[in-house]
């Protein structure tokens, strides 16, 4: 039975529902939207946490790996493909696993969250180490492919982390560190692409970006790590390079080229007086990151 499951209750907000005109809609679902910041800020220390484990797993070469199944499964997806193109990142430093495969993206793959013992078979196909950090989302708490999944990660030492909406959830008793999301009932009962979602994608949010900063992806808050592959991207090489040196943008197009347009090089090469060579060897012993590149003390 579900029945107990918060993410199955039936909000009081909205019992009138489909009485409410366009305009009402919108200001219940803000407000309740509203639950959804405070609800991650309960769960700030957990969510920090899953961010050192996430990018020690990055800094030793494994993976962080979602694992979800219906909304759960696509958020984890849509966070592991928006990091190449945000952080230029290895595709395969952050996957998203999601249960019935690539076909559940767009449709519901019935049954598929059900299997227990394929959540465990996926992740051995895709070769799960200690290395690994394994995130399941299940804002039920208790989806039985998110529950397998992880059980098989612990039994090969990969560290593990849930993502749930409710409170003793299953997930969170398989798993080393449990993040709970407790936005409440949702104003359409049972529809977790809402708040839960939300939620989620927020928690999401924060893992990756904090684990790409922590592997020097980022100079203060700007992308030092892109790969400039069109005119946008060009143009905002240029700018940082600017921004950081204190280059004029024509200046700083002068320096990119002399670096062949690798961002970080330059950086180095333009602040600390040195041929790219030279640079290009400092950020490799600083591990890629600018800032101990720039200054090792």
């Amino acid at each position: 039975m579900l029945d107990h499951l918060a993410t199955e209750a039936v909000n009081p907000h909205s019992a009138n529902l489909d009485a409410l005109s366009p305009l009402e809609l919108v200001r219940l679902m803000n407000a309740e939207d509203a639950r959804t910041v405070a609800a991650v800020a309960a769960a700030s220390e957990s969510i920090a946490r899953a961010i050192e484990l996430a990018t020690t797993a990055l800094r030793s070469g494994g993976r962080i790996i979602y694992v979800g199944a219906g909304t759960s499964g696509r958020l984890g997806v849509l966070d592991a493909a928006e990091c190449p193109p945000t952080f230029n990142s290895d595709p395969k430093q952050v996957v998203g696993v999601i249960a019935g495969g690539e076909a559940a993206l767009v449709r519901a793959i019935e049954g598929a969250e059900d299997d227990r013992a394929e959540g465990g078979r996926e992740l051995a196909r895709r070769s799960v180490t200690a290395d690994d950090v394994v995130i399941g989302i299940a804002t039920s708490g208790r989806t039985p492919y998110v529950v397998g999944a992880l059980e098989y990660a612990r039994s090969i030492g990969a560290k593990t982390v849930a993502i749930a909406c409710t409170e003793n959830a299953e997930v969170a008793a398989v798993a080393e560190l449990a993040i709970l999301l407790l936005v409440g009932p949702e104003i359409l009962s049972g529809s977790t692409r809402l708040k839960s979602g939300t939620a989620t994608k927020m928690a999401l949010n924060m893992i990756s970006t904090g684990a790409m900063v922590g592997i020097g992806k980022t100079y203060g808050n700007l992308m030092v790590d892109l790969r400039a592959t069109n005119e946008k991207l060009r143009a905002r090489t240029v700018r940082i390079v600017s921004r950081v040196t204190g280059l004029s943008p024509e200046e700083a197009t002068a320096a990119l080229q002399r670096c062949s347009g690798e961002l970080k090089t330059t950086i180095v090469a333009v602040k600390r007086g040195v041929e790219p060579d030279v640079a290009r060897r400092r950020l490799s012993e600083s591990g890629g990151v600018l800032r101990l590149a720039l200054d090792p003390a």
